[in-house]
């Protein structure tokens, strides 16, 4: 029914059902796991008026214990969802339907994401810790910018004075003015309106 995804690694389709609407994927190594991405299969719909509620649970440093935090939640009509849970690792948990029933591995460095369907009115109530949201604007802001940082840098890494120029007649040469220009033309347009590359 569930999916789970971290980058780099394969997809995971084998939640443990620990009960009749509560799943549970393991993640090793979560401490180096920026984002998770929980999402449907597709092969079989919440039951109407459902969605899972997405939580995160990593071992308290201090206790050893689980601590369970909720990241958001996931429907039939917004069937997939990123989390942010790199910076989830410090904190208090929270209340959570999963109890001992999903207990993690003795590893420090296993975690688990757990499903639990609930009804659509008690979803949309609950308050996901902060931080884990993605926000696509935000995270699509700071991508353009490292992309056109690292454009501009590694075209500037080539750049040569015409003195030093050998002829080449296989070679086109572009002024690293033009592409100076073009970048500070992107940032600005940026600013204006995030999503003007739409257009």
């Amino acid at each position: 029914m569930f999916g789970c995804l971290v980058a780099g690694r394969l997809v995971q389709t084998d939640a443990v059902q620990v009960s009749s609407d509560k799943f549970v994927f393991n993640l090793p190594d979560y401490e180096t796991v920026n984002h998770v991405v929980v999402f449907m299969l597709g092969t079989v719909p919440f039951p109407a008026d459902m969605g899972g509620a997405v939580y995160f649970s990593f071992p308290d440093p201090a206790s050893g214990g689980p601590v369970w935090q909720l990241l958001g939640f996931i429907t039939n009509d917004k069937p997939s969802a990123i989390f942010k849970i790199s910076g989830l690792k410090a904190g208090e948990g929270g209340a959570h339907p999963f109890g001992s029933m999903a207990s993690s591995s003795s590893s420090s460095s296993m975690a688990q994401v757990g499903v639990s369907v609930e009804p659509l009115q008690q979803l949309v109530q609950q308050i996901p810790v902060s931080g884990a949201a993605v926000s696509t604007v935000d995270s699509f802001m700071q991508f353009t910018q490292k992309m056109l940082d690292s454009l501009f840098n590694f075209a500037a890494s080539f750049a040569v004075s015409q003195r030093q120029m050998t002829p080449n007649p296989a070679e086109t040469f572009i002024p690293s003015s033009c592409i100076l220009k073009w970048y500070e033309n992107f940032q600005r347009r940026m600013s204006q309106n995030p999503n003007f590359w739409k257009n």
